[in-house]
């Protein structure tokens, strides 16, 4: 008869015999071809120092965070920056930014909004531009809210495993800033 060899044995004896390799729970990616779940999504990144997740704040003229994003440690700072400008808030005149942040996408995207890019230049950049310093100076703002946040233990030390749950606390650490401006 056809069929799986086999299956006309009794039970015992097809117990007896090795089940098949694929159904194991081998080293490498799963069979059926899906992907693994986990750190990607949750913003969870790995650097030398262990697991790591950025930050991204866009804060006004007073120092106040008015949009934040997280993003994995490893990633660069340029995805931040899409998440950050994405929303319909007031456009600044002049966007200073750290060193990160520099790329001919981003001072184009600016520039294109109407806004005076304050980048200080990577340096391996072939073309340097200038920036006024007296203006960058102003990035200190954006530091110190990042210090006023840190003053939370549970945001300088991330406990939080889902990147929901992580984001939640930074706006109610951001909601608590604001509260105390007022």
């Amino acid at each position: 008869m056809g069929g799986h060899p086999g299956c006309l044995e009794p039970r015992e004896a097809r117990a007896r015999q090795a089940p098949d390799d694929r159904q194991h729970c081998d080293q490498g990616p799963p069979p059926c071809g899906r992907r693994k779940r986990g750190t990607p999504k949750e913003a969870l990144g790995r650097s030398r120092g262990g697991f790591s997740t950025k930050i991204h704040l866009r804060v006004n003229g007073a120092g106040l965070p008015i949009r934040t994003e997280i993003t994995p440690g490893q990633d660069s700072d340029y995805t931040g920056y899409d998440l950050v400008m994405a929303d319909n808030l007031p456009q600044p005149a002049v966007l200073v930014a750290d060193r990160g942040y520099d790329s001919d996408k981003i001072r184009e995207d600016i520039e294109s909004r109407n806004a005076l890019p304050m980048i200080p230049m990577r340096k391996n950049r072939k073309v340097r531009k200038v920036v006024d310093m007296t203006i960058y100076t102003l990035r200190n703002m954006v530091e110190r809210c990042f210090n006023k946040l840190k003053n939370s233990r549970r945001l300088a030390t991330r406990y939080d495993k889902t990147a929901d749950s992580f984001l939640g606390f930074i706006d109610i650490a951001c909601i608590r800033l604001w509260l105390r401006h007022l």
